[in-house]
This record gives C-alpha cells, structure tokens and sequence, in this order.
C-alpha cells in the first residue's frame, strides 16, 4: 500500500502549482499522517453535531465522556509533538467540546427529573 500511495503523491507532486507548493511539502501537509488524522477526525464533531437533535434520553453519558476525554488528552498532545499540530489541536478541541456539552446537556436533564421526583414527594 506503501508503494501505491508513495508513486501517487510522486504523480500528485508535478501537479501542485508552484505557489501551493510550500503548503503541500510542509512537514505537516498533505504528503503526512499529520495532515490526515485531523482531516478525518472532523467526522466525530459533525457527529457530534448531529447528536444535538438527538432526544437527550438517548444520549450516552459513557460516550460522550469518553470523547470529552480524549479530545481533551490529544488536543495535548497535539501542542507537544514536533512539528506541532494545530489542525489536530483544532479539531480535538472542538471533539471535547461537543462531548462537554453533550455530559452537561444530560446533567441538566436528569437534575431536573431528580427535581420532578423530589416536588412530587
């Protein structure tokens, strides 16, 4: 797959316009893992986007921490490595973000049923 992918960027390469050529052949660009992963991972926030239309009984408390977590640890991450990241420092944050606000959106939800019970009584 190596191969493939080496050969296809070396075609890609006589392509790119000369001025676009310090943004493909940067250390983070598009030649790199470090270009895609953040690419890709701008999924989970559209995701994350979506799921706040989903019915708030429906939401995971488990996942959406679980995505606070992470997005958190490798928005880190992102500014300790070398070169640094900032599109995966961009992305990881707005990954914690959805999941903050999805764990605080369920807080309230079962705070006010809590609240519900408790006037009842």
């Amino acid at each position: 797959m190596s191969i493939i992918y080496r050969r296809g960027i070396h075609m890609l390469d006589k392509l790119i316009p000369a001025r676009l050529q310090p943004l493909w052949s940067h250390e983070a660009g598009p030649k790199t893992i470090f270009f895609w992963a953040p690419a890709v991972k701008w999924g989970l926030v559209i995701a994350g986007i979506g799921d706040l239309t989903r019915p708030i009984e429906n939401v995971s408390i488990s996942q959406s921490a679980a995505l606070s977590g992470t997005g958190v640890v490798w928005a880190r991450y992102s500014l300790v490595i070398i070169p640094k990241n900032w599109s995966l420092f961009a992305v990881n944050i707005f990954v914690a973000s959805s999941g903050i606000y999805q764990c605080v959106r369920r807080f309230r939800y079962e705070q006010a049923l809590k609240m519900k019970d408790a006037e009842i009584s």
